[in-house]
């Protein structure tokens, strides 16, 4: 126990009273301050300033005064512990300081020179940022008379902008924390702070698009250079939350404070993006990471351009432009370091040629009318003016004409689980970067490539590899054919992000991604007609399969190339039956379900038919089978609802909703849900995909250990359900007689033998639709058939939406 507490706790039975024992901490949020008003023998307020793991403290007894002309005592009493801030309560009568204590104020405070000096000195300067005190104070030690006991201060108010002609303090008589009155905490009364309806919430991410779109359904503004926060305001408390989940609050204390005071006890989520911001208003990567270094450069700004939730609503369903609008008068006379995101609507085009002739990063584009997902759906497009992006640093070189500090920067991006190498960055490396950069590497050193395949040194260089957990931001010019960044510049360290979540950014119109075997170069042409992907021969790959828009053979085996890493988990290892059109679609296709003469990258199993007769079925295994079934004209990949090692044991179980002819959507929506509201009642979790064609399919992973006809009359019971509660809204009746005005719950696909079309394949119908999965989130804004195989691939690069599909592998009852 610190000495500095003992007469603290000398003065007090921990068994009689709630206050915490007093220890000292070392606290990371910052310096804390906080006023209690106490109700004791004589009503006082106490002043404490956190300083060297607790608490200084002094009684005024008439409280603080905005009133420059009064001074008001306060006499110095014993530090208390940290933990005392959030005291707040009823001391027992008889006990030390025995009476009611309110949490008055709190906020973060800053000394004005040196506190220890100060403290010895008699005259200890500081700045407030509470909710109800403010500004520049000053303690200064009252002279001692003789015989005078007590340490005897004065409180007095400095001449700043919240100066006022009287104390200002008088009729704020509820506690910042709780909202209670001192008669009501005596009371005991619950606390009547109004509170969020969450506490964490995944952001929205921009797709990067080459595009701009057309239209006024579309809203445009600046792309800001910064950390992107989260602000969660309730009560008296602030948290800044980055994506990666780091609370920032402590590194930026005057954007709390500010939306602390602009709140005034309104409870809110707002998402925006803290930056430094220039002269002339363009925000300032470089200036931001001097702050983090130095925060008494400049002050930030929280550019704000989502409100979340507000008063206890949740307002993420809500549309972006019922959003806007709540969230421009809430921003109304805010404080300047706080500012409200404008947008244009429509006029993307004029929109992203300013935003470029100002010099700044770009425009970000949203839908007006979407909701707020928390993924990367493609509600939000990025269109930047120069090329910029994170990128892991595996590694860096020193040359022999330096002794110590950094030459380049060897980085990647994350394919899957493999860190692909991607080019160095040897400029934009200042001095102080050299040097902040080596403390940073000294822990982080590691005798093996981070790299799935390693860049070769230079001449008279040296490679230091480094653990992948730390991320940069890098401007360059443009990407090689190798896949390699040209002209690439250091702009600045990102702590805000999570390595593990840097991919290869790809726009709307940009096909060439990193290979997945790590492979450095493109394709190499065989001959005239004929390529080769992933080690696979591609014949006649400008064939067109799709017409409107035009898809060619190597488009479409484009596309499974770069879906394999999240299709194969649910295709490999099931008997599979492909939809072959080796013609393309606008010519005859035709079922596959037995290995041919022309099979190859397959594996033959045989399996007893219905008729007792074996017959060879087959499967993949890997990326390679999957391209070979593409090469030899496949674009429809169906599967069985088992594995091949348990065949006799499904484990995933599929209902597709066949919604009559011309019903509206907005009823095949509500069956989805009604299923959803069946499956949960049997503690069942689902997960939602498109079908790529009229209906959705509801998917349930299942643990393999029932066999298929528990399985089958399982999946049957439940359609029979939905007939028997809605028997006006659905049928389990296959006949197509029965399914007038309803939608028929196809639970027939859970059969042995049957099959259902896989997550992640496209389908052979015009417009190339794929059958995707989506979060329940996104129901209401993705049509049964509104995901294309350029829509599908930029989702690949986002959030995963089933990510947690196996890991919820439920016992079927």
């Amino acid at each position: 126990m610190n000495e500095r507490l003992n007469k603290y706790n000398q003065k007090r039975n921990f068994e009689k009273t709630l206050e915490p024992e007093g220890k000292t901490e070392i606290s990371k949020e910052g310096l804390r301050f906080v006023v209690q008003h106490h109700m004791a023998r004589r009503e006082h307020y106490d002043l404490r300033l956190e300083w060297k793991g607790a608490l200084l403290s002094w009684a005024v007894p008439k409280g603080p005064s905005y009133d420059t002309r009064d001074k008001r005592l306060a006499v110095r009493v014993e530090d208390h512990p940290l933990e005392y801030r959030n005291f707040e309560g009823t001391i027992t009568e008889g006990e030390y300081g025995g009476g009611v204590i309110m949490l008055w104020d709190e906020g973060f405070w800053e000394p004005s020179g040196n506190v220890e000096e100060g403290l010895q000195k008699g005259e200890l300067k500081l700045v407030l940022r509470g909710r109800r005190l403010k500004g520049k104070w000053a303690l200064i030690r009252w002279k001692e008379k003789s015989g005078e006991t007590r340490d005897n201060w004065l409180l007095l108010k400095e001449k700043d902008e919240y100066v006022k002609t009287d104390d200002g303090i008088s009729e704020l008589i509820t506690s910042i924390r709780t909202g209670r009155t001192m008669k009501e905490i005596e009371g005991g009364e619950e606390e009547k702070i109004m509170r969020n309806p969450f506490d964490r919430a995944d952001v929205q991410l921009a797709q990067l698009a080459n595009k701009i779109p057309e239209g006024e359904e579309w809203l445009y503004e600046l792309k800001y250079d910064g950390y992107r926060i989260v602000a969660f305001v309730e009560g008296n408390s602030v948290r800044l939350m980055t994506r990666n989940g780091n609370d920032y609050t402590n590194r930026f204390p005057t954007v709390a404070s500010s939306l602390m005071d602009h709140a005034a006890g309104r409870p809110m989520v707002l998402d925006g993006e803290i930056a430094i911001t220039d002269s002339s208003g363009k925000t300032d990567f470089q200036a931001l990471q001097n702050y983090m270094k130095n925060p008494k450069v400049q002050n930030p700004t929280y550019i704000i351009f989502d409100l979340l939730a507000l008063d206890g609503v949740d307002l993420r369903k809500e549309t972006l432009t019922y959003r806007k609008e709540k969230l421009e008068i809430l921003m109304k006379d805010a404080p300047k370091d706080l500012y409200y995101s404008r947008y244009v609507k429509g006029n993307g085009k004029e929109s992203f040629a300013a935003a470029c002739e100002a010099g700044t990063e770009g425009i970000v584009g949203k839908k007006a009318d979407s909701i707020y997902s928390g993924t990367r759906n493609g509600d939000w497009i990025k269109l930047k003016c120069d090329k910029r992006q994170e990128f892991v640093i595996g590694g860096y070189t020193l040359t022999d004409k330096k002794v110590s500090g950094v030459s380049s920067l060897l980085l990647g991006v994350y394919e899957g689980e493999d860190l692909v190498y991607t080019g160095r960055a040897g400029t934009g490396i200042s001095k102080d970067d050299g040097e902040m950069l080596e403390k940073k590497f000294e822990n982080l050193k590691r005798t093996d490539t981070p790299f799935k395949l390693s860049p070769k040194p230079r001449a008279k260089e040296k490679i230091t590899w480094l653990e992948p957990e730390l991320v940069a931001e890098i401007k360059f010019a443009q990407w090689t054919k190798d896949n390699l960044l040209r002209q690439a510049s250091f702009k600045g360290m990102r702590i805000d992000k999570d390595p593990k979540d840097i991919k290869k950014e790809k726009g709307s119109e940009e096909t060439q991604t990193l290979p997945s075997d790590g492979e450095m170069e493109k394709p190499v042409e065989v001959n005239a007609n004929s390529i080769m992907i992933q080690g696979i021969k591609i014949t006649n790959p400008d064939k067109v399969m799709f017409h409107e828009p035009e898809i060619t053979k190597e488009d479409v085996i484009r596309y499974y190339e770069k879906a394999a890493e999240h299709m194969l988990p649910y295709v490999s290892h099931r008997i599979l039956s492909a939809v072959r059109c080796p013609k393309g679609i606008s010519q005859a296709c035709f079922f596959k379900k037995h290995p041919g003469p022309d099979s190859k990258g397959i594996i033959t199993i045989p399996v007893t038919n219905g008729n007792g007769e074996m017959e060879d079925y087959f499967y993949i295994e890997n990326i390679s089978g999957l391209i070979y079934e593409v090469q030899m004209g496949t674009l429809e990949f169906h599967i069985w609802g088992s594995c091949v090692d348990e065949l006799e044991k499904p484990d995933m179980m599929v209902f597709d909703l066949d919604p009559d002819e011309g019903m509206e959507l907005s009823r095949v929506r509500q069956g989805v849900r009604d299923i959803q509201s069946i499956l949960g009642e049997l503690s069942l979790n689902s997960y939602l995909k498109t079908s790529g064609g009229k209906g959705y399919h509801v998917v349930v992973p299942l643990k393999p250990v029932v066999t298929w006809n528990v399985f089958h009359d399982f999946a049957k019971r439940v359609a029979e359900v939905m007939e028997q509660k809605w028997p006006d809204r659905y049928t389990s009746n296959v006949r197509k007689a029965k399914r007038t005005d309803k939608i028929f719950i196809d639970w027939i696909r859970n059969g042995r033998g049957a099959t259902s079309i896989a997550p992640y394949s496209i389908r052979a119908r015009k417009g190339a639709k794929v059958s995707m999965p989506i979060s329940w989130d996104e129901l209401d804004t993705i049509a049964p058939d509104g995901i294309n195989m350029e829509d599908a691939i930029l989702r690949i690069s986002g959030n995963d939406p089933w990510q947690d599909f196996f890991k919820n592998n439920q016992m079927l009852r």
